[in-house]
């Protein structure tokens, strides 16, 4: 079969087709016949070593979104089928509850071999049927990015219908943090630097937009635009140079998601605000298998269907890779597998 790998060494040079041989699952596993991925923006360093010791050794098959067909069954597998369509979990042992340290060390594509190949072998409880509804394209990026922005608003944020909700950005998760909030009656702005990504925004239900170019003090604005109370939740995907605008723009007693680091890891934040106004700085990074499957069954009962941007084919990956890093893209980047 093939695999797209880092191979030899760490980095993107190194990010070749590699020829392998087809997986057996084992007792309690299945295999899947993979038909689509999806990137994410982790991939982009990922082939620099950026987690660092807790990474798989080389060669390392990539990526963490997918989605295919089951078409071999391990001994003692149980709650799949035999052609049943699913997408793995981005962690595979992390089921349900609360994260700790050894759940957190079981994500495709980092610590283990991702999607990126024609067929992959997971635990049986290590993947989640999909929406009907959904192209192969559209299910492939439900993993990581539907399930971070789930988690953020609804297992951790418990949003609620009229809440007002900040989303920074159009990339995957702010996307889906945008469909499920509307889907959800809540009021929802939107940040970006394009006002053609704006108006397509604007298209999909966002009841605000901001262009933080235009308003670099956005923080203020989005005060201006609740009547200066601020929004209950933020979707921060920014990082360094946005964090203390979301601090403005949150709610006393609000939540925000810390989901990204887009510009940077070191923020200058005033962290009196935190504590005085009692501001829930939650970090998310992706979620568990019950997160995927409540999720899932929302997608199914609202139609959600998700954004995919562009569609690369298999040999393609690098040129998929450095389309992701131009920032071009409103929504998902796939992958076709066949």
């Amino acid at each position: 079969m093939r695999a797209f790998q880092v191979d030899q060494a760490w980095s993107m040079d190194n990010v070749k087709i590699a020829t392998r041989t087809i997986p057996t699952p084992g007792s309690g596993q299945v295999r899947l016949k993979m038909s689509a991925a999806a990137l994410n923006y982790r991939d982009l360093i990922i082939p620099m070593r950026a987690y660092g010791r807790r990474m798989q050794d080389l060669p390392l098959i990539l990526l963490s979104d997918g989605v295919g067909i089951v078409d071999a069954i391990g001994a003692g597998a149980s709650g799949v089928a035999l052609g049943d369509r699913v997408c793995p979990i981005f962690y595979q042992t992390w089921l349900a509850g609360e994260p700790n340290n050894e759940t957190m060390l079981s994500s495709l594509g980092c610590e283990q071999d991702g999607t990126m190949a024609e067929y992959m072998v997971v635990p049986a409880e290590g993947v989640c049927h999909v929406p009907s509804h959904l192209t192969d394209f559209e299910a492939a990026t439900l993993p990581t990015a539907a399930v971070t922005a789930w988690r953020s608003l609804m297992t951790e944020g418990r949003l609620k219908a009229g809440e007002k909700v900040l989303v920074q950005g159009t990339g995957g998760v702010s996307l889906f943090a945008l469909q499920f909030a509307k889907s959800l009656g809540a009021h929802v702005i939107i940040t970006s630097s394009s006002d053609k990504k704006l108006a397509r925004a604007k298209e999909m239900g966002a009841d605000e937009t901001i262009n933080y170019i235009k308003n670099p003090q956005w923080g203020r604005l989005v005060k201006e635009l609740t009547s200066g109370a601020g929004v209950d939740h933020v979707i921060e995907v920014g990082g360094a140079t946005t964090l203390e605008q979301s601090l403005r723009a949150v709610r006393t007693g609000g939540t925000i998601s810390m989901i990204g680091v887009l510009s940077g890891s070191d923020p200058k934040i005033p962290l009196g605000q935190v504590v005085t106004r009692h501001v829930r700085l939650q970090g998310i990074t992706v979620g568990s298998r019950e997160d995927f499957e409540s999720m899932v069954a929302h997608i199914a009962n609202r139609k959600i269907r998700p954004v995919v941007d562009k569609i690369f084919p298999f040999e393609a990956l690098r040129s998929a890779m450095e389309y992701l890093a131009s920032g071009e893209h409103f929504g998902k980047i796939c992958i076709r597998h066949v």
